[in-house]
């Protein structure tokens, strides 16, 4: 998906072979055909996952014959799931519009079935297999809005309350280790700072992976 931000195109199963969970969350592969793969048992054995953990990871129910990926300001078809990459303050600006927004772990790619089979807004802290084959930058997490949702999500955003009192513009150095809200005052993001989202889904703040679709189909339709 990290191409999908740049260009459209679309992808079969087999594409997704080298990664038997990914594969297993997308609606590729069952239960069984992915504990077959040497990637899982090489995870089970240092201890990375369980077997006990794969029943209950969300999956795409029905399998795709072709999965579309590409920017969402130049999508022609209509998505299922708005990905998005965020960063820690874009993620508390969006749990406080979305109050049923989900945090999840491990596999990162679970998300885009939490969106898409279960109607909830995701964020993901990513895992560490994600992290490295898409080169995630450590600040960043990833985002899945079911894409029936991104409009209400675009509106509840611009209804989060903006602080009013600036913050300092050089950070101090060294902060407590614990402080009290009160002892901060009330604080605001500087001028043009402020993490959002417009209607189409498109991440304001500058140097944030812009959003890319995820549409689930035949070739035919891809």
């Amino acid at each position: 998906w990290v191409h999908g931000t740049r260009r459209t195109f679309a992808t079969v199963p087999a594409d997704h072979g080298n990664c038997n969970v990914g594969s297993l969350t997308q609606g590729l592969r069952s239960l069984d055909e992915a504990a077959e793969g040497q990637d899982v048992a090489a995870l089970v054995d240092a201890g990375w996952v369980t077997p006990d953990m794969f029943p209950a990871i969300p999956t795409v129910s029905e399998r795709p014959g072709a999965i579309t990926y590409g920017p969402l300001a130049e999508t022609t078809i209509e998505p299922d799931v708005v990905f998005l990459r965020i960063n820690p303050k874009q993620a508390m600006m969006l749990h406080a519009a979305v109050p049923d927004l989900r945090f999840e772990g491990k596999p990162q790619c679970h998300i885009v079935p939490i969106a898409k089979e279960q109607g909830q807004v995701a964020v993901s802290v990513g895992c560490m297999l994600s992290r490295v084959r898409t080169r995630m930058a450590t600040s960043e997490l990833t985002c899945a809005i079911p894409a029936a949702r991104l409009p209400d999500v675009a509106s509840a955003l611009g209804q989060v309350p903006r602080p009013t009192t600036p913050w300092p513009a050089t950070p101090p150095t060294t902060m407590p280790a614990f402080a009290r809200s009160s002892s901060l005052g009330a604080p605001s993001w500087p001028p043009n700072a402020r993490p959002s989202l417009d209607p189409r889904g498109q991440c304001s703040r500058a140097g944030v992976t812009p959003p890319g679709t995820v549409v689930f189909g035949t070739p035919a339709a891809a």
